[in-house]
């Protein structure tokens, strides 16, 4: 959501948080603001919109100072204006803080903080932060800080800057992701690795309920005693070259093409052809903990809810084991009954998703095993469960996901493997055969974005004529369905509903006319036959369809007005083949729109709060 970046150093911190705040503008906001310290003294510049606005106003009113921080701001508590954008001040202009949460006890703190004659100049909930540090500061800006989160409730990550402590930042951190980075000579506060990864790839990440205090030699790490604690520092083995755009327009656009790489990456050192073996002993998942197994339980939010439903079609046809898949914002508010023969997966690209931690918590406190999907190094759920796949997707800058969305579908392929080997669904001569498969489908995906895309860009002037679609699909390919949906909706502002087809006759039929185009996932199945009837009744209310089909397959066009041919594959491995034309017919209907492809409205890149 919102994006802190926090800077001590040798060289004048403005540069280094414009450019920070810039590589985190896809996690969505709507404001954006810096401060530094300079000779004893804070300035701040914030600005509405674009982070364009804040570098034109610091053009006209530049700042210098080599302490500072900075943040993009979603408005949750107050509208976005330039008085709710962040950083925020005391009242006598001594001290300054962004933070990223919320801080669910606010109103009684600023009741408080009111009566004892504090003037609040925002709506937001930080403000109450900036004036109870103010409140507790007697020359200490750790112990004020310390006080202060004592105080308060919800989840909070906070980056606080003192004029009169001109040699050190303080930050803290609750159920909102926070890390620290370690550079030459230089310090780095950040709510995301991307923000600091020109800098440096070593990374401290706070635990919860941890402060840190930052200049420009050391780091000290404390708990809220103030007792110090020990941390461990990570090396992060992206660099910049992947976060950039590399010549395409979009970053959306190169992450579609990076899907080769991406899931390549995710099957990198874990698969060897000819080997009746899988190199996965970071799943702390031995083949007599496999066997204990009685019942899985994934757990995601968004995009990564869908791949784990096609985790569900995977696990269950391979490994004969019960899966169940929740939305993570629903799964503990349902009272989930779980035990030591549960395995809880959670997949998240950013390891910080407030809810999918949330879930994870509750499977730990009931007795579950826990696994994590996960695509960022040491992030949160990471330092939870008791055993993690890493997605080795690399940095994902596009708020729509498409290559972490590929490389979760390979791990869960490559946990598919695993577990049905060794619960005995899977021999040894069919192990060796399906990894062969697999290790086909990197090139299989290049091969497939090479020839439909100049199809797709053709296809997507013809939908912007409509505000409505219709996606259908069977089987494993029915989570793509409503993947192809939720990336039409994302990016193109389009109204789109995911279905199963065998659904259609049950009420969405209702919905079908010459205004409202049909997708069909339509590539060779063990329900192809049942599909194709669904769509002669489509084609028989003059629907508009729009085909995925297996090459070769010709009484396709009987009924659908376009036909995009994708590679004969077996069904286990199409959803990663069939996504394909449902990213791009996405991305290129919302760039014939207009719209910001990277950033669409109201949607950020990772949610850290409930």
């Amino acid at each position: 959501m919102c994006g802190i970046i926090g800077y001590i150093g040798a060289e004048d911190a403005v540069d280094i948080l414009i450019e920070g705040l810039q590589r985190l503008e896809y996690r969505g906001y709507d404001s954006a603001g810096v401060a530094v310290c300079h000779q004893g003294e804070l300035a701040l510049r914030r600005e509405v919109g674009k982070l364009n606005n804040l570098i034109k106003r610091l053009a006209k009113e530049p700042l210098s100072g080599q302490m500072g921080i900075g943040h993009t701001r979603w408005a949750t508590h107050g509208r976005p204006t330039e008085f709710n954008a962040h950083p925020h001040t005391d009242n006598a202009n001594e001290l300054v803080v962004v933070h990223n949460g919320i801080i669910e006890n606010y109103l009684n703190l600023k009741t408080r903080l009111q009566a004892e004659g504090y003037h609040f100049v925002s709506e937001t909930d930080t403000e109450v932060i900036a004036h109870l540090i103010k409140s507790h500061f007697k020359g200490d800006l750790k112990a004020a800080v310390l006080a202060t989160i004592a105080e308060l409730e919800g989840a909070y990550a906070i980056c606080v800057m003192h004029a009169a402590e001109p040699n050190y930042l303080v930050a803290a951190k609750k159920n909102s992701p926070l890390l620290l980075g370690t550079g030459q000579d230089a310090n780095f506060i950040a709510s995301d690795v991307p923000a600091i990864l020109r800098h440096t790839r070593d990374i401290i990440y706070l635990e919860d309920e941890q402060l840190a205090v930052v200049s420009q030699h050391q780091i000290e790490v404390f708990d809220l005693q103030g007792q110090p604690q020990d941390y461990e520092v990570s090396h992060i083995d992206w660099n910049m070259v992947a976060a950039e755009k590399m010549g395409f327009d979009h970053f959306m656009l190169k992450e579609i093409h990076e899907q080769p790489t991406a899931f390549g990456q995710t099957l990198a050192g874990r698969v060897s052809e000819g080997e009746q073996k899988l190199y996965l002993d970071e799943l702390n998942l031995s083949p007599e903990a496999v066997k204990d197994i009685r019942r899985i339980c994934i757990v995601a939010c968004g995009t990564a809810y869908y791949a784990g439903l096609v985790g569900k079609y995977l696990l269950e046809d391979g490994a004969r084991i019960p899966v169940e898949v929740d939305l993570a914002s629903e799964f503990r508010y349902r009272r989930p009954i779980l035990d030591r023969h549960t395995l809880v997966i959670a997949i998240s690209q950013s390891g910080e998703t407030a809810d999918t931690l949330a879930a994870i918590q509750e499977a730990k406190a009931q007795g579950a095993k826990t696994l994590g999907i996960i695509n960022v190094k040491g992030s949160a759920i990471t330092r939870q469960v008791d055993g993690v796949l890493y997605i080795h997707a690399g940095p994902e800058i596009s708020v729509a996901s498409t290559k972490a969305f590929m490389a979760m579908l390979g791990a869960l392929q490559l946990l598919r493997l695993y577990l049905a080997h060794h619960c005995a669904q899977l021999n040894n001569t069919e192990l060796v055969a399906a990894i062969r498969e697999l290790r086909t489908v990197p090139r299989l995906i290049e091969e497939t974005l090479q020839k439909i895309e100049p199809q797709i860009q053709e296809i997507s002037t013809q939908l912007l004529r409509y505000h409505h679609c219709l996606y259908l699909g069977r089987g494993v390919n029915f989570p793509i369905a409503l993947e192809g949906a939720l990336k039409l909706k994302e990016v193109s502002y389009i109204h789109a509903e995911g279905y199963a087809a065998g659904e259609l006759k049950h009420g969405p039929i209702a919905l079908v006319d010459p205004l409202m185009p049909i997708i069909a996932l339509a590539t060779a199945s063990d329900t192809y036959e049942k599909l194709f009837s669904n769509l002669e009744e489509v084609k028989a209310r003059d629907g508009k369809i729009i085909a995925v089909a297996t090459e070769g397959n010709e009484s396709i066009a009987k009924v659908a007005e376009e036909v995009i041919y994708v590679p004969a594959v077996p069904e286990w491995l199409s959803p990663m083949i069939n996504v394909l034309p449902m990213q791009l017919l996405a991305y290129y209907v919302a760039l014939r729109r207009g719209f910001d492809v990277d950033q669409p409205r109201n949607l950020a890149k990772s949610v850290t709060v409930e």
